[in-house]
């Protein structure tokens, strides 16, 4: 059972597994679930999601309940006018906060621009070591993007020398491969955790809020925060 964070005649909300892909794709014909079937299923309802969140990445995925609400909300996401937070767990210990403005590259070789702002909120050195170093560092922050750009948070986290822990596109080798052989962990250590939105119908203001999963909790754990 998905786990169902918002609903009401408009809109529904869930946590999303990491590794769920979001509705079927030619990239991945490995996968047999689906969140858009899995959640059709379970409420007996046609559902559409109005965002895109990557297969890897857990956290709030939105869905229409209707085709006008559907383009709303997909209208809001594109001007963005949708606040998101995401919470990740990078290497090294980041600044205090940051805003890093870096082009991205589309597939077609245009460049976007693309914004992220970042602040710290946990700092922690664990007797690891890696490499040549006798400790390793890691810091849980929390992650604001003001544009959508595919993989975004992924490639500016990357792109400032702090890469989420479990991403094998843009992160660290030694450090995924030390978090698999020590702590067994593979999960992509980025959640949507919050949605803020003016609601298409009603005009009210909409917060929606979702806790981390097991397994980044239990690397929270670790981390000792």
């Amino acid at each position: 059972m998905l786990d169902i964070l918002y609903r009401d005649e408009y809109l529904i909300a869930i946590n999303k597994p990491h590794g769920l892909l979001v509705h079927r794709s030619p990239i991945a014909a490995d996968a047999e679930e689906f969140a858009l079937q899995l959640l059709r299923d379970q409420v007996g309802l046609k559902v559409n999601p109005v965002h895109r969140l990557d297969r890897a990445t857990g956290g709030i995925l939105l869905f229409a309940l209707n085709k006008e609400v559907e383009i709303a909300m997909q209208q809001q996401f594109a001007d963005n006018r949708v606040a998101k937070k995401y919470s990740a767990i990078v290497r090294g210990h980041t600044p205090d906060s940051e805003d890093i403005d870096y082009p991205l590259r589309k597939e077609n070789g245009a460049l976007q621009e693309a914004y992220t702002s970042y602040k710290t909120l946990k700092r922690a050195e664990i007797a690891v070591p890696l490499g040549k170093h006798d400790t390793s560092r890691y810091s849980l922050i929390e992650v604001r993007p003001s544009t959508g750009r595919m993989h975004q948070i992924r490639k500016h986290l990357s792109h400032i020398n702090h890469p989420i822990i479990g991403d094998t596109t843009h992160g660290c080798n030694k450090q995924n491969k030390l978090f698999k052989e020590k702590w067994e962990m593979t999960t992509l250590l980025l959640h949507a955790s919050s949605l803020s939105f003016k609601h298409p119908v009603s005009r009210e203001h909409v917060i929606i809020n979702a806790a981390v999963n097991s397994e980044f909790s239990r690397i929270m754990n670790l981390m000792d925060w």
